[in-house]
């Protein structure tokens, strides 16, 4: 709308905005500037009392009294009445106008947008398309930046939605008629989300003083369960990220011991806390990085492909990713018996099948796990590609004859080093794999310690391109199509082995290892 001022054009400005996005402090920050900067802007509200998950909080109790308020229904009423027999009267609408905000005024407290500068009109029903169109066209005429409230229905159109917003704000194939999932083939494993769900849920009815916290996601990280079971150490706090952390310090320096369980992509929003606040002070607290790595059917908002590279460069923060469903139990116990910062990255969906222990174990920080040795080619491999190292190891094996081995990396900070180094200076290639832009990450780690100890080794590094990946049906076919297939890969790895040599280190570096 600045730029538009500055210009010195006419069009209309118009912000769309759903009521969960009032949680988030950059929408604050945004209408504490609208009036100091501009006379014409339209803001449209769209509330539902949904963000995912029902809303929560300060801001969602003020927009419900909004709409219950019989003073504003009343009044609305008779401003839609006033429209609705005089269509286009500027005349009528300006007095109408006037009158709303004076009786308004007189008889309930002015709207938080009005605090702000904002003309707040509504509430408004947003399914009448005839009443809202003359609303609209009445914003236009508006001499100051103004709201229009608009009250919808989540799910409209289709009442199994209706009855079940939360399942159908994001769902995978269904039956239209039932509204049913379309069922799994039978032994299908959980999602990672329901591991990590139900871990959490069993390590905090054994401490009190385990708690989870979310951020307007219940059900998409699996902390659903934590709420139904145990509500009293369960915190949803909205669309508020950077809140949701510093939340979480405050509860971790007075004795609790907090799991943060927020979206890979949607933790980049609290950089500067998990910075400022947590790594800098060093204070014990878990994230948990929900749909590290692809999330097909919601494309590049959703795919957490970054967080390896703006993790490992902060001091005292503690990365890792598991293999399956057990490590994840165990990582998880691992973060929470730690007294640093740590990190657990894992994909969406389906897990492995793996059995889970009855009683977890906590991992040896920055210790990888050795699978399968071999001389000419090791697999450093992180996650979901833990398997798919160890079939093309089987595979080069049977083969071509190459001696394949596989190491499961489990931390992408601190990295083995002295496992790394022992390997490198014995094998021909050097393979990293991971679920994460090449740029920055695993891959990026490994040639960063190889560097350090002079160590000069053929690498090939696996891991997505650098640019961002388009939706897709499914992890499979987004891999194809970015040449990261286990053919495409075989074939990618056997070249690369034949034209390696021996590594070799400089005599200096020789002499002081020895």
């Amino acid at each position: 709308a600045v730029a538009r001022d500055k210009r010195g054009s006419s069009e209309h400005i118009v912000a769309v905005i759903g009521d969960g996005s009032l949680t988030c402090g950059i929408t604050m920050e945004a209408l504490n500037n609208v009036a100091v900067n501009t006379n014409k802007l339209i803001v449209v509200l769209n509330d539902n009392e949904w963000s995912i998950s029902k809303n929560v909080g300060a801001v969602s109790k003020y927009l419900n009294e909004l709409i219950t308020n019989p003073l504003y229904n009343k009044l609305d009423q008779d401003v839609k009445a006033f429209l609705k027999k005089l269509p286009g009267g500027e005349t009528v609408i300006q007095k109408v106008k006037k009158a709303k905000k004076e009786t308004k005024d007189f008889l309930v407290p002015s709207s938080l947008f009005e605090t702000y500068g904002l003309r707040y009109i509504g509430p408004i029903d947003g399914h009448d398309i005839e009443g809202l169109t003359q609303y609209l066209d009445f914003a236009k005429r508006s001499e100051i930046p103004i709201l229009l409230h608009l009250i919808t229905e989540k799910g409209k159109g289709y009442e199994l939605a209706i009855k079940n917003p939360e399942k159908f704000h994001g769902c995978s194939p269904f039956d239209i008629t039932t509204g049913l999932a379309k069922p799994k083939k039978p032994g299908s494993p959980p999602n990672y989300q329901e591991v990590f769900g139900r871990a959490i849920t069993r390590f905090a009815k054994a401490d009190p003083k385990v708690v989870g916290i979310t951020a307007a996601m219940p059900p998409g990280t699996g902390l659903n369960i934590l709420a139904e079971e145990v509500p009293g150490q369960f915190f949803d706090v909205g669309i508020a990220e950077e809140h949701a952390v510093i939340f979480a310090c405050g509860m971790a320096v007075n004795g609790l011991k907090p799991v943060c369980a927020i979206y890979s992509t949607f933790l980049q929003r609290a950089y500067d806390p998990i910075v400022h606040d947590v790594c800098l002070q060093d204070i014990p607290i878990v994230f948990c990085l929900d749909r590290a790595g692809l999330s097909p059917n919601d494309g590049p908002t959703h795919h957490g492909l970054f967080d390896i590279a703006y993790l490992r460069c902060v001091p005292n923060a503690i990365l890792m990713q598991p293999r399956n469903e057990d490590e994840l139990t165990d990582m998880l116990w691992t973060g929470l018996h730690t007294p640093h910062p740590t990190f657990i990255r894992y994909p969406r969906g389906a897990a492995t099948g793996a059995a889970i222990k009855d009683e977890p174990v906590s991992l040896e920080i920055g210790k990888a796990e050795m699978l399968m040795e071999g001389e000419d080619i090791m697999f450093w491999a992180l996650g979901p590609w833990v398997d798919e190292a160890l079939s093309l190891a089987k595979q080069l094996r049977e083969q071509e004859g190459i001696d394949a081995g596989v190491v499961n990396a489990r931390f992408a900070k601190p990295i083995d080093r002295d496992l790394l180094i022992e390997q490198a200076r014995n094998c021909r290639l050097l393979v990293t794999m991971e679920d994460h832009v090449i740029s920055g990450g695993f891959g990026s780690a490994v040639l960063e310690a190889l560097q350090e100890t002079g160590l000069s080794i053929p690498m090939e590094r696996i891991g997505w391109p650098d640019r961002y990946i388009e939706h897709g049906s499914s992890v499979e076919d987004l891999r194809a199509a970015n040449g990261l297939s286990i053919d495409a890969l075989y074939r990618r790895i056997l070249g690369r082995f034949r034209r390696s040599t021996v590594p070799q280190l400089s005599e200096e570096r020789e002499a002081l290892l020895k």
